[in-house]
């Protein structure tokens, strides 16, 4: 197994272990999700290419910490971590939740005069129609009852109400984020690399929502559905880490 490598207990955790990478893949979690939700993408990369996770405050070893007030706030403090790394093409994912906040991290290092080389989006509306919903205001029943629906929480964690009662929490508040989130007035739109990914059996993102991520992009931009529901990626991930890597070798995005 790939162990988990902090930096200094801050914003960013290395899956496996790669000296003088040529690139790096930064993932960003969904919904109650943590670092560790991208440990099996590890044995898929290419040698020369850093892997590293995002780990955001109140999960997993940052549980202690209160939660971020924003999803700004986040890619903020992930940007300046990543500036203070050694050199190296550096390319973006982000699920759900973690789409938004790919989103603002990619403006937040394009700020700081090092803007990502690619930025891959999945399962998350655009800016303009993200926010709104009121799933966060459910009762705590209605809350774990609709993530265990969409497949996000696994069976042995679903019926354990010790896990249940630590998880919500944290489930709550990135829900929260998620649906008050409201994009950056007047926006320039990124010119870096961006494909979007929905799959065609989830409830919250069809081809037409993902789509609307054009409106963020300057440069090349083109969208691919994949099978399954909103959290297939968690459990058949080779898939689409042999489509981002396929795109990055075929667009020669980090030569």
């Amino acid at each position: 197994m790939n162990p988990i490598r902090t930096r200094d207990r801050g914003w960013l955790r290395a899956l496996g272990d790669v000296t003088g990478p040529a690139g790096r893949l930064v993932c960003f979690p969904h919904s109650g999700g943590s670092a560790a939700t991208y440990r099996a993408w590890s044995p898929a990369m290419p040698g020369d290419m850093e892997l590293l996770a995002a780990q955001y405050p109140g999960h997993a070893d940052r549980i202690a910490e209160a939660p971020a007030g924003s999803i700004a706030e986040i890619g903020s403090h992930v940007a300046r971590e990543l500036s203070r790394l050694d050199p190296a093409r550096c390319v973006l994912f982000g699920h759900s939740l973690g789409a938004l906040v790919a989103y603002e991290t990619a403006r937040a290092m394009r700020d700081l005069g090092t803007p990502p080389r690619a930025l891959f989006l999945s399962g998350a509306p655009a800016p303009l129609a993200a926010g709104g919903g009121t799933t966060h205001r459910a009762d705590d029943e209605e809350l774990w009852q609709a993530l265990r629906d969409l497949g996000g929480i696994a069976p042995e964690i679903a019926d354990d109400p010790e896990l249940r009662e630590l998880l919500l929490p944290v489930l709550r508040s990135d829900i929260t984020l998620h649906e008050t989130y409201r994009p950056p007035a007047g926006a320039e739109p990124l010119d870096c690399r961006i494909r979007c990914y929905h799959n065609t059996g989830d409830p919250l993102v069809d081809a037409a929502r993902a789509g609307a991520w054009d409106a963020v992009a300057a440069g090349r931009f083109d969208v691919r559905a994949l099978p399954g529901g909103h959290f297939r990626f968690l459990s058949h991930p080779a898939e689409l880490i042999d489509d981002i890597t396929a795109v990055l070798a075929e667009s020669e995005v980090l030569r």
